[in-house]
Parts: C-alpha cells; structure tokens; sequence
C-alpha cells in the first residue's frame, strides 16, 4: 500500500475529573502511551537505514514499548466508555504499525469506533486495516464514516490515495482520479502548510496525467509544484518517496539536472530505495547522448552524407513551413516542421523514451526522444517528419562535468509523420512511469 500519510495523529482528549494536578497525574499513564504511539509512528515514517532489517527490528521494539506503557495503564482508567476507546485505539494504532495487515489490530480498532465514533484518527487506521486486508470498499467506508462527522485532512488525503487505488482497471478510471485529486485539494485547504497533504495532491495530479493519456503536461508540472510545496514542511520533507517521485517527474520532462538532483536526496534519505542506481542510469544515458550527437551515431562519414543528402529528394507535401534545426527556438514552434533522417537508435536501461540520433538536411544532428510509440517502429535510415516540434539546448552540469546536445521531443504519433505517414494506432503505447513509488 502506497503511503502518502507520515506519523501523527488528533490526539484523543481524555477526560478526567478534579483538580489540575490530580488530572495531570491520573492522566499521567495515558498521556504517556500517547506520546509513545506518536514517537513510533515517527520513527516509522523519517527512519531509513541503509539496512532494511535494521528498521524492522526498531519497529518491532518501539511497538513492545508502547505495548507495555498500554499495559501499565491502571484498570479503572480504562472502565469509562470514552477511556476504554482510546485504550483500544492506542493498542490497535500500535499493532497497526507493520505493513501487515493484523487480525488483533482491526478488533481494536473495531472496539474503539464503536465506543466512540468521533475519534477520527481510529478510522483511518481502521480502515487501512481494511484496506492491508484486501477490502478497498470498507476502507473506503470507514474513511467517509469518518468525514460525515467533520473534515479532516489525514482522512481526505488517505481517501484520495484509496481512490487512486480503487480507479484502476474500472472505465470510470479517470473519473475516479478526479475525485482523488479533488480530496487531495481539500485536504491541503485545511491546511497550506502540511507537506504530506501536497504530497498526495502531487501524486493524484501524476496519476491523473497517465490515466487521462499523457497529453496534459500542465498536469506534470502541478504534480512538480505540489511536491515543492511539500518540501517545505520538515516532516514532510523526511520522506524519500518524495523526492525519488519528484525526480521521476522531472526525468520524464527530461529536466535531467533536477531529476539527479532529486534521486540523490531520495538516495541519501532512504538508501533502500536504490536511488543512487537511478543516477547511475541517468548518467549514463546522458554520457550516451552527447557521444552519439559527436560521433553521429558512430555512422561512417560516407554513409552519413549520402543519408543527409537524400532529405533533399523527399516529396512530402506539408502544410506547415518545412525549417532546419538552426531556425528552431526554443520551446514549442507553432507553424513549422523539421524532416529529418534517423542516425542510430540508442539503447538505455529504461523504456521511456525512446532516444535516437537523427540529423535534418543540413548535417546538423539532434536527439530525438519519442513517447507513446513502440520499439522498433522507428528505424535506421527512416524519414522523420516533426510537425511543430519541441526543441531545447541542454546543458546538464553534475559532479564537475557537463553534458551538453540539442534535443527534439515528440509526445505523440500525431506529432510525427514516418517515411510521410502518421505512424498507424497499432504503433502506439502508452507512456507512463514504472516505479512503485509513483502510483497509485
């Protein structure tokens, strides 16, 4: 199960009798294990270990803890109706706390709702006890349960991640996401400055551009602002997945820099995760992609020029103005094409995008990276016809070194014409990003 929640809680008022200082004492055990529950769940969600067993094993001895403070709870603390819930909420919010769905933990929990309904945070854990249980519908229910009694943010952010969930594989798909980003939203209303609520937004808005077909950009870059907005919450900021999704983002906008920049911080974070392989890959793909503009694809010079000067003798009849590389400005160019010929393919570690070597009718040579085509329908020596291309100098400096080439980028099959035809729907894929941190 994704988590888009850190620790934390609304924490229970628990009611008790006489003076200040005699409530303070009598309170004294119960306040206690509160303070527990809350360092456990802390620790859960800002500690990562290099070894993941490592953490496991302080989960583990946390959760005894808290147990044990429970335990010392008089008896007649917990006989009044509303201390007999929160009792039962602390142990089942405590046995909750693996990513194991706990029979013990859902009967607590089930305990404590029933005595008293108003405690909002016994919801959310039980109905992500539900949902680690496999029953998305009543984790859903104990989410709205809980909303009908007032708004609250962990609810609405934890309904907007099960919504995500839930949307898969249904023909309502982008409907569903919607609403999730439309709870995402109300959660961050209750609060601007909680990072874990922009947080779920950025993922429901990163959701939401995959589902509805990968054209809405506008979509990628409020994902990019809800996950900055997020970092400057401290808490929020501890979390890893932030920034390895962050830099997933910017990879697919092929804002390298960022996107080194962001699995770095998630590597140093969580090293776990293995970020630091994802700037391996990316290192390598752009040492890749600056020898390829240099070495034209390692085609020899001979069969590079007969390739360049047969874009002379292309018939294809287009309505926009038909330019060279050299008359492109940055950015998207309305009203004009650029033919150009493919060089070399050239491979790299992941399947998004498709890079290759192509070179317009004057030998100069670009990359050309292509979303939402298969492998193998563009090849060697084909005719490439851009309409309205998408055009960057990029310059990338990392580590004290720099990667510098010019790249052409086309999103869709009708933003090209292959050997002068619209590549076929049997031609197409679709774009999205494979990493478990992302969706739902």
């Amino acid at each position: 199960m994704e988590d888009d929640t850190t620790s934390g809680h609304n924490d229970p008022v628990v009611d008790g009798g006489g003076n200040a200082d005699a409530s303070r004492s009598n309170a004294d055990p119960v306040e206690k294990a509160l303070a527990a529950v809350e360092s456990l769940y802390t620790m859960r969600d800002t500690y990562f270990p290099k070894d993941p067993k490592e953490k496991k094993t302080r989960v583990q001895q946390d959760s005894n803890l808290a147990l044990a403070l429970l335990d010392s709870i008089p008896p007649e603390m917990r006989k009044q109706p509303s201390r007999r819930a929160v009792y039962e909420y602390m142990r089942g919010k405590v046995l909750d706390v693996f990513p194991e769905y706990c029979k013990e933990a859902e009967d607590h929990l089930s305990k404590a709702v029933k005595l008293d309904p108003s405690l909002a945070d016994a919801w959310l854990c039980l109905g992500n006890c539900f949902w680690k249980k496999g029953e998305l519908s009543g984790a859903k229910n104990c989410f709205s349960l809980s909303l009908k009694k007032g708004p609250n943010k962990k609810i609405l952010r934890q309904l907007s991640m099960l919504e995500r969930k839930l949307a898969q594989g249904t023909d309502k798909e982008a409907e569903i996401v919607e609403e999730s980003i439309q709870h995402a939203k109300e959660a961050v209303m209750l609060d601007v400055k909680d990072g874990q609520s922009w947080y779920a937004l950025g993922n429901a808005y990163l959701s939401s551009f995959f589902i509805t077909g990968a054209w809405d950009q506008n979509k990628l870059y409020q994902s990019l602002k809800a996950y900055q907005n997020a970092e400057k919450d401290e808490l929020a900021s501890n979390n890893p997945d932030l920034y390895f999704n962050s830099a997933m983002v910017n990879r697919y906008l092929e804002n390298y820099e960022s996107a080194l920049s962001g699995f770095h911080a998630a590597s140093l974070k969580d090293p776990s995760l293995n970020a630091d392989l994802e700037v391996q890959k990316l290192v390598k793909v752009l040492i890749k992609l600056e020898d390829s503009i240099i070495n034209k694809g390692q085609m020899k010079s001979k069969r590079f020029a007969s390739l360049v000067s047969s874009l002379r003798n292309e018939n294809i009849k287009l309505s926009l103005k038909l330019v060279t590389t050299r008359s492109l400005h940055e950015g998207l160019n309305k009203g004009l094409s650029l033919m150009v010929k493919v060089v070399a393919y050239i491979q790299h570690e992941n399947l998004v995008p498709l890079y290759y070597v192509v070179s317009d009718s004057e030998g100069s040579c670009c990359i050309l990276s292509v979303y939402g085509l298969r492998n193998g329908v563009i090849k060697e020596s084909d005719t490439v016809t851009l309409l309205e291309p998408s055009y960057r100098s990029i310059h990338v400096s990392w580590k004290d070194k720099t990667y510098n080439f010019k790249a052409l980028r086309a999103d869709f099959r009708q933003q090209i014409l292959l050997n002068g035809r619209v590549p076929s729907v049997q031609d197409a894929t679709c774009s999205t990003i494979h990493a478990q941190h992302i969706l739902p």
